[in-house]
C-alpha cells in the first residue's frame, strides 16, 4: 500500500511543481505588465498617486488570477488586467481627472478615481456575469467587424501614446510636443523604440512564449549593467531619469465610506458615461477573443458562457476593491503550459506572487529603466494597431476598411462614445448596402418553361407553348427592405419592357425571411406599373409577416390574387391564358375526333372506342390505388383527376393533374408494374379504361393499331420527360 500511495503521490507532485514553474514564469509577465498598466493609468496630475495604483494593480491582479484559477473552464488559466483594458481605464480615469481639475484645481483626485473605477469594474463584472448566465455572450459577434476594430486599434494607438507619457513623463499634446523634442525626452524615446523594435524582430516573430519574459529581464540587466559601465549609479539613473522614481509606499486604499462617497462629484459621471461604456465593451471583447485565441493555441475548448460568468464575478470582486477591469491573458496563460502548468496551481502561484508585489513593487520599479516597460507598452500598442490598421485591409472590403479607419479617428478625436454611436450608424449603413447587393431575385421563369403540375391535351399545350410567356415569373429570397425591393422594382420595370406580352406577373415568397414597411413603397410601385399594363399580379407562399406589411401598404386588394402555392397560381394563369386563346372549342371536340387525331384513322378510332369502357367518376372517387396490380389504362374525355402520394405527415399530396384529352397508366398497360401512385377524380369526371386483356386482343387483331397507341405513348411520355428536364434546368438556376 506504501508502494502505491507513493507512486501515486509522484506525479501529483511533479504536476503540482509544474504547475508552480509555469505560474512563475507567467509572475514575471504579470508583474512587468502591472507595472506598465499602473505607470498607465496613474499618469500626469495622478502619478503623485502611483503607489496606490501600483498596490490596486497587483492586488487586482491577485483576484482575477484568483478567481479564474478557481472557476475557469480552462484549469491553466491566467487573467489580470490586459493591454486593452488598461488602455480604456486611462482614458476614462484621464477624462475624470480633467473634468475635475477644470472644475477645481485644488480638488482631491484619487478617491473619485478610484471610486470611478470601482464602479466601472463593478457594473462590468455585473454585466459579464450576466451576459455568461444568460448565454447572450455571443451576441457581442454580432457587432459589426469594423466597430469591433475600430474600437480595439483605437485601443492600440491610445496605448501608444499612453507609452510616450510614460516615457518622457508628459502625456503628448500639441502644447508639449516641443518637449519632446529635448535631447533627454528624444534619448528615452529612441531606446524604448529600440526596444518594441528588438520585441517585435525576436519575439513577435518567433512568438516563443519564454521569449518575452527572457527579453524584459535582458532588458532590465542589460541596461544596469550599461549604466555600471558609464559610471552611473542606480541614485544617478534615477536622477537622470533613465529608471523610474519609486513611489513613497505601495498602499491598497478603502474608497467605500460614507464621507467618501458623499463628497464624491457625482454630477461628473455623466460626461464619462461613453468611456465607461468603452470599458464594458472592450472587457467583453477581450474575454471573447482572447479565450477564442487560447483555444488555438492550447487546442482545449473553453465554455464562452463560464468564462463570461467567471469573469464577471473577478471583475466585481476587483471593483469592490476599487480596482480595474481585467481579464483572461493569452500570453500569460500559453506561457503557462509552455513552461509545463496544466492546472489549478498555476492561477493561485500568479495570485500569490501578485500579493507578495504588495511588498516588492516600490524597491523594484526604482530599478526598472524607463525603456524596458515603455518599450513594451510601445510594442503591445503598435502591434494591437498594426493588427487593426494594416493586418486587416486583408480580410475586409474597401467600404469596411475604410469605416474601421474613420471610427479609430472619431475615438481618437471625440472620445469612446462618439465612437460607439457614429460607429453603430456606420456598420447599419455597410450592413444596408451590402445587402441592397443581394439580388432579391433567385430565379425567373414563363410559363413556357416552367408550368403547373395539371398534365393537359395536346392543344392546350400548344396554346401554353404559343402563349406561355403571358406568364412571367419570379422567385424572390432573401430579406426584402428599401434598397432590394427597389432594386426588384427596377428588374421588373426591365422585364416588362423586355416582355409587353406579359398579362400575369407571378412573385413567389418561398424563400423570403421577411420583409420591412419600407420594402412595401417598391411593391406600390410594381402595382401602379401592373396597373398600367393591365398585368395581373399573383402572390404565392406569402408568410404572415409579409402579408402584413403588403395589407399595411395597400398592396394586396381585389386587384392582386393570392394563392397558397405556387403550382394552384400558376394552374389559375394557365387555365386563363387557354380560356382566351381557345375559348370553348376544345369542349366541342368529341373522343371521335381525338382518337382520329392521335392515331390518324377515323377507321382505328373506331375501332379503339369499340375496345374501350366508359366510366362516369364522381369528385373524390379513387380511380386507382397505389401498389395495385395494373389492370387497364385511362383516356379522361372530360374532368381532371390528381395523382396523389403519401405526404412526410400523414395523408396525401398532389404531385400532378390531368385534365381533358390526356391519358394515365400507360405505363402499366405496357409494363405491367404496380400502380406508383393513387389517382382520384378532382371532379366529375368521364373516364375510358381500356384493360390489359383488350389491349393484347388489339396486339393480336390488328398490330397496326397497336403500333400506332405505342407510338403514342412513347410521345407522351417524351413530352413529359422534356418537360421535367426543363423544370429541372429552371430550378438549378
Amino acid at each position: 500500500m506504501d508502494n502505491s500511495l507513493s507512486a501515486r503521490s509522484g506525479p501529483l507532485a511533479r504536476r503540482g511543481f509544474d504547475d508552480v514553474l509555469g505560474g512563475s514564469a507567467a509572475s514575471v509577465l504579470s508583474v512587468t505588465y502591472g507595472l506598465s498598466y499602473a505607470l498607465l493609468i496613474f499618469a500626469g496630475p495622478l502619478a503623485p498617486h502611483l503607489g496606490q495604483g501600483i498596490g490596486i494593480t497587483f492586488a487586482v491582479s491577485a483576484v482575477i488570477a484568483l478567481v479564474l484559477a478557481l472557476a475557469s473552464s480552462l484549469p491553466f488559466a491566467i487573467g489580470a488586467p490586459d493591454s486593452s483594458t488598461a488602455a480604456v481605464t486611462a482614458i476614462l480615469a484621464g477624462s475624470l481627472v480633467e473634468r475635475l481639475v477644470a472644475t477645481d484645481p485644488a480638488a482631491p483626485l484619487l478617491m473619485p478615481v478610484v471610486i470611478t473605477l470601482g464602479l466601472t469594474s463593478l457594473v462590468t463584472g455585473l454585466v459579464l456575469w450576466a451576459c455568461g448566465m444568460s448565454r447572450l455572450g455571443r451576441a457581442i459577434r454580432y457587432v459589426p467587424y469594423p466597430v469591433v476594430g475600430g474600437f480595439l486599434g483605437a485601443t492600440g494607438a491610445l496605448i501608444v501614446i499612453g507609452a510616450v507619457g510614460v516615457i518622457t513623463g508628459q502625456r503628448p499634446q500639441l502644447s508639449t510636443l516641443s518637449t519632446l523634442a529635448h535631447a533627454q525626452a528624444a534619448y528615452e524615446l529612441a531606446a524604448a523604440a529600440a526596444m518594441a523594435l528588438l520585441l517585435y524582430l525576436t519575439w513577435h516573430r518567433s512568438r516563443n512564449p519564454f521569449g518575452l519574459p527572457v527579453i524584459l529581464v535582458s532588458g532590465t540587466v542589460a541596461a544596469h549593467l550599461g549604466f555600471w559601465l558609464s559610471g552611473i549609479s542606480p541614485a544617478d539613473a534615477q536622477t537622470m531619469g533613465w529608471t523610474f522614481q519609486p513611489p513613497p509606499h505601495v498602499a491598497l486604499v478603502w474608497p467605500w465610506t460614507a464621507a467618501e462617497l458623499g463628497s464624491y462629484p457625482w454630477a461628473a459621471l455623466p460626461d464619462v458615461a461613453g468611456n465607461l461604456v468603452a470599458v464594458v465593451f472592450v472587457t467583453a471583447a477581450s474575454t471573447l477573443f482572447n479565450t477564442a485565441g487560447i483555444e488555438v493555441a492550447t487546442h482545449h475548448e473553453a465554455n464562452i458562457e463560464r468564462e463570461l460568468a467567471v469573469t464577471g464575478v473577478a471583475n466585481a470582486l476587483a471593483g469592490v476593491l476599487g480596482g480595474y477591469t481585467g481579464c483572461i491573458s493569452i500570453s500569460r496563460t500559453v506561457l503557462n503550459v509552455k513552461a509545463g502548468g496544466s492546472g489549478r496551481i498555476s492561477g493561485l502561484t500568479v495570485a500569490v506572487i501578485s500579493l507578495l508585489m504588495l511588498a516588492l513593487a516600490q524597491p523594484l520599479l526604482g530599478y526598472m529603466p524607463k525603456f524596458v516597460l515603455g518599450g513594451l507598452l510601445l510594442y503591445l500598442g503598435a502591434d494591437t494597431l498594426h493588427k487593426w490598421t494594416v493586418q486587416s485591409r486583408r480580410r475586409l472590403s474597401r467600404t469596411d476598411y475604410a469605416s474601421l479607419l474613420l471610427i479609430i479617428a472619431i475615438i481618437l478625436a471625440w472620445g469612446f462614445i462618439a465612437g460607439i454611436l457614429i460607429g453603430v450608424v456606420i456598420g447599419c449603413a455597410a450592413f444596408a448596402l451590402s445587402a441592397a447587393r443581394i439580388n432579391a431575385v433567385k430565379f425567373a421563369f414563363d410559363g413556357s418553361e416552367y408550368r403547373s403540375s395539371l398534365d393537359r391535351s395536346r392543344d392546350d399545350q400548344a396554346v401554353l407553348s404559343a402563349h406561355g410567356r403571358e406568364i412571367q415569373g419570379l422567385n424572390l429570397q432573401s430579406y426584402l427592405f428599401f434598397g432590394s425591393a427597389n432594386r426588384l422594382y427596377q428588374q421588373v420595370k426591365a422585364l416588362l419592357s423586355r416582355r409587353p406580352e406579359c398579362r400575369f406577373l407571378v412573385f413567389d415568397f418561398k424563400l423570403v425571411t421577411g420583409m420591412d414597411s419600407s420594402a412595401a413603397y417598391s411593391f406600390a410601385q410594381i402595382k401602379r406599373l401592373a396597373e398600367e399594363r393591365d398585368i395581373r399580379l399573383v402572390l404565392v407562399h406569402l408568410s404572415p409577416a409579409v402579408a402584413r406589411a403588403l395589407r399595411a401598404g395597400e398592396f394586396i386588394s381585389k386587384e392582386v390574387s393570392v394563392a397558397p402555392e405556387l403550382d394552384h397560381a400558376l394552374e389559375w394563369c394557365e387555365n386563363a391564358i387557354i380560356a382566351r386563346h381557345q375559348g370553348q372549342a376544345q369542349d366541342e371536340a368529341s373522343l371521335r375526333d381525338w382518337f382520329a387525331r392521335i392515331l390518324g384513322s377515323a377507321a382505328d378510332a373506331e375501332e379503339l372506342i369499340g375496345r374501350c369502357e366508359r366510366l362516369d367518376v364522381a369528385a373524390g372517387t379513387t380511380i386507382v390505388r397505389a401498389g395495385d396490380p395494373a389492370a387497364s389504362m385511362h383516356f379522361i374525355l372530360d374532368g381532371r383527376v390528381g395523382i396523389m402520394v403519401p405526404a412526410e405527415h400523414g395523408g396525401t399530396t398532389r404531385v400532378r393533374s390531368l385534365g381533358r384529352y390526356t391519358t394515365i397508366g400507360e405505363m402499366g398497360l405496357v409494363a405491367h408494374t404496380p400502380r406508383s401512385a393513387t389517382i382520384q377524380a378532382e371532379t366529375d369526371s368521364v373516364l375510358y379504361e381500356l384493360t390489359i386483356p383488350r389491349f393484347e386482343a388489339i396486339t393480336r387483331e390488328h398490330p397496326a393499331l397497336a403500333q400506332k397507341l405505342l407510338t403514342y405513348f412513347v410521345t407522351i411520355m417524351a413530352e413529359r420527360l422534356s418537360f421535367a428536364n426543363r423544370t429541372i434546368a429552371v430550378l438549378r438556376r
